[in-house]
């Protein structure tokens, strides 16, 4: 008679089966992973013992394949190549400025030191699993390292020198002080400048791989990038007035001046400098000057009086009137007043065609511009007593206009009359002295269109008719 199986009897024997099966397995695979283990690490061991001074096989630089090499090798291979790359020149320029460099002077080339170190250390770090993967990966697909340049950043440094102590600049912060309407100490905040190594070493290495592609040596020319700095304090934060920037300046020169005249344009300019104008205000040069007199300070020099050159207080201050009127043409603004002079005057046209001029005579003839934008003026004047120049700078908001102003049209040119000799027995007996100069007379136009987003604001035109001028001398005859 058969036993009759049970059902736990019955799954038991499968449960058992089962346990032997997997048991089997997990020890096969155990033993397939020690296997593989010590053979893989017979394999590393033979490729670290083998090259233990070489690269291991598959590894380039770039295209240069450097497997199977030495230290020594690899010296023998890049010191070649940067033999070649050292033949090159480099012209570093900025703005107007340039220095040409051999890349020899620099050094430029591969860093061979440490593509030696990279290269070598392929394979050879103890760790197993990374070992065995990059000599694995290497001998079949092989193991591409980038190039890595060098080159001597203190002689770069040097050899741009000269050209950065042109361009180098601190910052400089905004200075604002208000006393009454007038601003007793200003200066405008600035951008600092340096140059911009960090871009520049990277247009270094641009510019270096370049090279070693090349097969012939040659110039190659890298634009100096500008490092910008900001100063703490902007001129719009220092003011709330709205004064932000520059929005139009005047120059003039006044070489050959006598000292008397250049003293009153110093003093003359300086009673504008500072000077605020609201918005909507009318400036007067008249009232922003006072009184010229020898009781506020003036000098006698020479000045057009009754048709005629004569000493008088405050010669020289025409060459302020002047200098202001080009600063407001230039700024774009409405003059409400302006007067030519009565003949060509040699000052004005040292730096500019005739009829760029305007003459005062306080408090009767006067000079005169509306501030017609949102925001304050600021009038502020810069006079060179080396370069005998005066240049008056307007700070404020630029709001979108611009400026254009024809050349003066020169018409009616006319001789000027024969020079005449006058008597003078103030004079000793055989002196000569010049009191007026010879000019000749013109007529001189110039127009002046002032746009905004495309529509014209100031459209006006200044005529300048000036009567021919006669030399006079004085002939002494006097006694001795």
């Amino acid at each position: 008679m058969k036993r009759l199986v049970t059902k736990e009897h019955y799954f038991g024997i499968k449960r058992k089966k089962v346990h032997h099966a997997v048991r089997s397995t997990y020890w096969f695979v155990i033993g397939f992973i020690l296997a593989a283990a010590l053979f893989g690490g017979g394999i590393i061991f033979y490729f670290q013992h083998v090259y233990r001074d070489k690269v291991i096989p598959g590894v380039f630089v770039d295209n240069v394949y450097i497997g199977d090499k030495s230290e020594i090798e690899l010296q023998e291979i890049f010191d070649k190549k940067n033999e070649a790359i050292q033949k090159n020149t480099i012209i570093f320029w900025s703005k107007n400025m340039e220095a040409t460099v051999s890349a020899k002077e620099l050094k430029l080339g591969y860093d061979v030191d440490l593509i030696k170190a990279q290269s070598m250390s392929l394979g050879k770090s103890k760790n197993f699993l990374s070992d065995a993967y990059i000599i694995l990966s290497s001998y079949i697909n092989g193991t591409f390292l980038h190039s890595v340049y060098t080159f001597n950043d203190n002689a770069l440094k040097e050899k741009l020198k000269p050209i950065q102590d042109l361009i180098f600049k601190e910052p400089v912060d905004a200075l604002f002080k208000i006393n009454g309407n007038r601003v007793v100490a200003f200066k405008q905040s600035s951008n600092g400048e340096d140059i911009d190594y960090k871009k520049l070493n990277i247009e270094l290495n641009s510019t270096l791989e370049l090279l070693t592609k090349s097969s012939s040596a040659g110039i190659s020319r890298i634009s100096i990038p500008i490092k910008i700095s900001e100063p703490k304090v902007t001129t719009q934060e220092a003011n709330d007035l709205g004064i932000v920037e520059e929005i139009g300046q005047g120059n003039s020169t006044f070489l050959h001046s006598i000292p008397s005249r250049i003293f009153n344009i110093s003093l003359a300019s300086s009673k504008i400098n500072g000077v605020l104008v609201a918005p909507g205000e009318t400036f007067s040069f008249a009232k922003a000057v006072g009184d010229i007199s020898k009781y506020t300070g003036y000098q006698e020099a020479y000045i057009i009086s009754g048709g005629k050159t004569i000493l008088g207080d405050g010669g020289g201050v025409c060459q302020v009137s002047t200098t202001l009127f080009r600063a407001i043409l230039n700024s774009g603004l409405p003059i409400a007043e302006r007067h030519a002079h009565s003949y060509r005057v040699g000052y004005y046209e040292q730096d500019s065609p005739p009829g760029i001029d305007a003459t005062v005579y306080v408090p009767t003839v006067d000079l005169k511009f509306k501030n017609d934008t949102e925001n304050h003026i600021l009038i502020q004047s810069y006079f060179n007593p080396t370069n005998l120049t005066l240049k008056f700078v307007f700070y404020g908001k630029k709001d979108g206009r611009e400026v254009s102003i024809s050349k003066p049209i020169i018409t009616n040119v006319s001789n000027p009359p024969a020079p005449i000799y006058q008597d003078d027995p103030s004079l000793p007996l055989g002196t000569v002295k010049q009191i007026e100069y010879q000019a000749s007379g013109a007529r001189a136009s110039f127009s002046r269109t002032v746009t905004k987003n495309g529509q014209v604001m100031i459209n006006d035109t200044y005529v300048s008719n000036y009567t021919p001028w006669q030399a006079v001398f004085l002939r002494g005859t006097g006694g001795q």
